[in-house]
């Protein structure tokens, strides 16, 4: 049967957004094409439209779970060929805004692998898949329209020069940061999306290490994050094939040298001493390597008023957080899901209706992103009733987390972007949050707010001011 334009869906960039956008066209479409750039290498291999995959890349909770129900067994074959998993609480190290939760087996499982082992895994799936192709090595030109108001495909410059063209009945941009689409929008007479910008000047650097034996005892992952007094951050991750990645990152123009010394005595400086002293006597696999990310931005799609059909965009293309967060991959995979949920209904789907969806997925974990960044005085920003009040609140429950699991493990649910973060406000974590800063390590579960030594007012009148601020500030 001969295939038809409308049976044919294209998508650009072959990164871990584009993957799993052509994972779910293949439900409605019966053939995909994926075109980079780049030559796909081996899993594993770094290859170079994607600079960032030589530092640390976070797959959260939810970007596991996703992954899982898009390619089953996925977790299982990962750790097969040498990925890591282990509990996300029990067998991590979290060492946030100058506290250290308490470690617990809490029943999450975590994956964890370099990024370009992760991304291979992914790929090796999807070009699996019947009627997807890969065209390597190809440059984008540009989209093909119909009188400018609906794309038909895409203009491409394949590895000899030649220009051809590809006719499809939806392209998916996936090309990330540098999308193109704002520049196209605007060739076509549409108008181009508003930005948010959060300026932080982020550089990092990293250095691959072979540790001496039991240097991180059963652990996986170090993550250490900045203070307002010291917004040096560091991460330490177990890799496949018996390596470990550390990553140390500094803002607003503090960033790691990349000498071995000066990179090692970065190191020294963090909050806590954990990464400094895994890496002792350890046997360096490499040179520090160094990366700036000055902003995160995020494109307003789903404010636009008119946009081309047959066109979506995705992924980083949309919105690009801080990678100290590690939320990237993760939201992608969200908004994929998004997309697959109106493909049932619409093969095309209506291009307001799609980025109105993909906001939803990129709205908690944008302002989580946000809040923690503006919780740096010297970061710019506008900080709001929200922001002010959850920069009070946080840093309470992460201490009270160092002592509390039930409350370090509603923590790391939030931030693998399994639940939302006003669950953190439930009344329940409130006075949990409360009963243990006043110093009294018992549980508050079934306290009845009467307490003999005026305690209990306290503890509503803390609750009643949480609470009041959530409703003002759109906690809800």
């Amino acid at each position: 049967m001969p295939l038809e334009p409308g049976d044919h869906a294209v998508v650009l960039g072959a990164s871990i957004a584009g993957l799993l956008a052509a994972r779910v066209l293949t439900d409605a479409y019966r053939k995909v094409t994926v075109i980079d750039r780049d030559a796909m290498p081996e899993i594993g291999a770094h290859r170079r439209g994607v600079p960032q995959g030589r530092h640390q890349h976070g797959l959260h909770p939810r970007g596991r779970v996703v992954l899982e129900e898009l390619f089953p067994g996925f977790t299982a074959h990962a750790v097969r060929a040498g990925a890591k998993s282990g509990d996300v609480l029990g067998h991590c190290r979290w060492l946030l805004s100058g506290h250290r939760l308490r470690q617990a087996d809490i029943g999450l499982p975590g994956l964890i692998a370099s990024r370009p082992f992760l991304e291979g895994q992914v790929r090796s799936r999807v070009q699996a898949l019947p009627g997807v192709t890969f065209l390597e090595r190809t440059d984008i030109v540009g989209l093909i329209t119909t009188a400018g108001r609906r794309v038909t495909g895409v203009q491409v410059r394949d590895r000899d020069g030649d220009l051809m063209q590809v006719p499809a009945g939806l392209v998916v941009d996936a090309t990330g940061r540098g999308s193109r689409t704002p520049v196209w929008l605007a060739e076509l007479g549409y108008q181009p999306p508003a930005e948010d910008r959060i300026d932080i000047r982020l550089g990092y650097a990293t250095r691959t290490y072979r540790l001496r034996p039991g240097a991180l005892g059963p652990d996986m992952l170090i993550l250490t994050s900045g203070t307002p007094d010291n917004p040096r951050m560091g991460g330490l991750v177990t890799l496949e094939g018996g390596r470990h990645m550390v990553t140390l990152g500094g803002i607003l123009g503090d960033h790691p040298p990349t000498d071995p010394a000066g990179f090692e005595a970065f190191a020294a400086s963090l909050p806590f001493a954990d990464i400094s002293e895994a890496i002792l006597g350890a046997q360096p696999l490499d040179n520090p390597v160094a990366f700036r990310f000055p902003a995160s931005v995020r494109r307003r799609y789903e404010n636009l008023r008119q946009f081309p059909e047959g066109l979506l965009v995705l992924g980083d293309a949309v919105c690009s957080f801080n990678p100290v967060y590690g939320q990237g991959m993760t939201v992608a995979a969200n908004q994929a899901l998004a997309l697959r949920r109106l493909l049932v209904h619409n093969r095309n789907p209506a291009p307001v209706q799609y980025f109105r969806e993909i906001a939803k997925a990129i709205n908690p974990p944008w302002d989580f992103a946000v809040c923690a960044d503006l919780a740096f005085p010297d970061v710019p920003g506008i900080r709001t009733g929200k922001i002010r009040m959850a920069h009070t609140y946080l840093p309470r429950l992460l201490a009270a987390a160092s002592s509390d699991v039930a409350l370090g493990t509603a923590f790391i649910r939030v931030m693998g972007l399994l639940d939302r973060a006003e669950g953190l406000l439930r009344p329940d974590r409130v006075l949990r949050v409360w009963w243990i800063s006043r110093g009294k390590a018992d549980t508050v579960a079934g306290h009845d707010g009467a307490g003999h030594d005026g305690a209990g007012h306290d503890a509503i009148n803390y609750y009643g001011d949480a609470v009041a601020q959530r409703e003002v500030s759109g906690w809800r």
